[in-house]
């Protein structure tokens, strides 16, 4: 049984940093790491990559020869990975013996909530290489800043969630930029939560924008909180692992590692270290 992570979001929202960073602390708490980038247009790697699709296919040249943006280049380039699934199962058979997987994804969000070429490739990988995956959707924390970018985000992270069929969760992340995004509506645990909605009705009717689509808006808010599977979490390697269950697979060495892990951080914790009382309205 093998175990990983998939790691998805906006572009910019920290994926590849956050590969980077994850790579290195799980090596410290003493597992086998292998990084596998899965965005072709990514070409500046600040980690050691396992495999790398650019071995297989390049978005550059595939827009050259297609004649396609960046958008359909991606979407290419995903259908390609998946007719060439066995070139990438072939990399990943020698690694599956003893390392724990992290793939670093393109950030176009179309792969992850209406496209099915991601989808396919994850579960044929699941089947063969008897993969147990999470995905670990990145959202940048400025859309805390703004209630309606922040629907907006909760409303992406839902459809992905539903589309992709794997355990999921969400991470706030470049939360140590938070205090520079301006005032938020409430502390940050409410976006953390992702706490009653409804609060967030009268900022939302503050922006002239927001008045014509206040109905909708609504109604939106009402659909996340009937399924009540959006929330945003700090305490991240244990929950990731008691998701795809890892936690489970060999406890005895679970505890080893996870007694290496000596600091976490709680939303409050997480507050008072980045955040100003006057960055939060009263």
């Amino acid at each position: 049984m093998v175990f990983g992570q998939i790691v998805i979001g906006p572009p910019g929202s920290g994926k590849t940093t956050y590969c980077n960073g994850m790579s290195q602390f799980l090596s410290l708490i003493g597992r086998k790491v292998a990084v596998v980038n899965l965005d072709p247009a990514n070409d500046a790697l600040p980690y050691e990559c396992a495999v790398n699709i650019e071995e297989l296919i390049k978005l550059e040249v595939v827009m050259s020869e297609c004649s396609l943006g960046p958008n359909g280049g991606l979407l290419h380039c995903m259908e390609y990975l998946e007719k060439n699934i066995d070139w990438l199962e072939d990399k990943l058979k020698p690694l599956s013996k003893d390392h724990y997987f992290l793939f670093d994804f393109p950030g176009q969000v179309e792969l992850f909530f209406n496209h099915d070429s991601t989808k396919k490739v994850l579960m044929k990988l699941t089947k063969s290489l008897n993969l147990r995956l999470t995905a670990v959707q990145l959202i940048d924390s400025i859309l805390c800043s703004d209630p309606g970018n922040y629907v907006s985000a909760l409303l992406l992270s839902l459809s992905t969630m539903l589309h992709m069929e794997l355990p999921h969760i969400n991470v706030l992340s470049k939360i140590d930029l938070i205090g520079n995004y301006g005032k938020l509506a409430f502390g940050l645990d409410f976006y953390t939560d992702v706490q009653d909605l409804s609060y967030l009705q009268q900022y939302l009717n503050q922006d002239p924008r927001s008045v014509k689509y206040r109905k909708l808006t609504n109604e939106l808010c009402s659909v996340v909180e009937d399924y009540g599977l959006v929330k945003s979490v700090g305490n991240l390697v244990k929950l990731i692992d008691k998701s795809n269950g890892y936690i489970f697979a060999g406890i005895d060495a679970s505890v080893v590692e996870y007694s290496k892990i000596s600091v976490l951080f709680t939303v409050a914790a997480v507050q008072e270290k980045y955040m100003k009382d006057e960055e939060i309205e009263d």
